[in-house]
């Protein structure tokens, strides 16, 4: 994922909201949500090139989510795909803070990242950039490709709206909320952050959907998670533009659940 804002625990119907863009290269094959054959309990999309997902939930209660932390300086060309990150943890049976312990010795290896782990223990994040692990709070946040609620302007602006729109209705429209991820504005450059990949393609990451010849966003995903733990969860995988979209959507009630 390069987006991904969430509220925790602060609306009265949905104790957990998600809303996150998967921004990558067109030519890498990727397969829709679904649930995994090997794991039925498991809803994922899938990476067929390396392995491992950005984002996915299980029926027994378990839900995580990636996204890259940008440090083009400092990019290792053989380390392992972090996608398999979330995915470990998805088949696991670890709480948060016992997975991460488990894996901290190995995060050297891989480039940089930011995960998000839920269960029944609470909400986490971790980042191998600086070595942070704490417990989420409740209320809005967002995540791109620094850190947790770092205000670049695409984390600001869509957490504004996003945060307008589920504190303004007990049943945010889904529609909507894909409204806000589909948004292709732009910051003037000024705002931008300098991450070391150049002023053109800071411009060209710097909205909250993307679309260039070689790389953009390949699917948006809503989740909504209720107090009796039932589970709605939306992908839209785009063709080409915001404008066209294939749309798979899954209804189910985890059990244990993460509330």
């Amino acid at each position: 994922m390069c987006l991904i804002l969430f509220s925790y625990k602060s609306h009265p119907v949905y104790p957990l909201i998600l809303a996150a863009n998967r921004d990558e290269f067109y030519e890498r094959p990727t397969a829709q949500a679904s649930f995994l054959e090997e794991n039925p309990d498991m809803l994922t999309g899938r990476d067929l090139k390396d392995g491992g997902t950005w984002l996915g939930i299980t029926k027994t209660g378990r839900m995580a989510a990636i996204t890259n932390f940008r440090d083009i300086r400092n990019l290792k060309s053989d380390a392992p795909s972090r996608g398999n990150l979330v995915s470990e943890f998805l088949r696991g049976g670890e709480n948060p803070g016992e997975y991460i312990q488990n894996i901290r010795q190995v995060f050297d290896r891989y480039n940089g990242f930011n995960l998000i782990l839920g269960d029944r223990s609470g909400l986490f994040y971790v980042s191998n950039a600086g070595g942070v692990f704490h417990e989420i709070s409740p209320g809005v946040h967002g995540l791109s490709n620094h850190l947790l609620d770092t205000p670049w302007p695409k984390v600001e602006q869509g957490k504004k709206l996003f945060d307008s729109l589920i504190s303004s209705t007990i049943n945010p429209p889904p529609d909507e909320i894909f409204y806000i991820l589909a948004d292709t504005s732009r910051p003037d450059d000024g705002y931008l952050p300098d991450t070391g990949i150049g002023l053109e393609w800071e411009r060209l990451l710097s909205s909250i959907f993307i679309q260039s010849e070689i790389y953009g966003t390949r699917s948006s995903n809503v989740i909504f998670v209720d107090r009796e733990n039932n589970v709605t969860f939306t992908e839209r995988t785009f063709v080409s533009g915001p404008g066209k979209y294939k749309t798979v959507e899954f209804r189910f009630r985890m059990n244990p659940g993460l509330f």
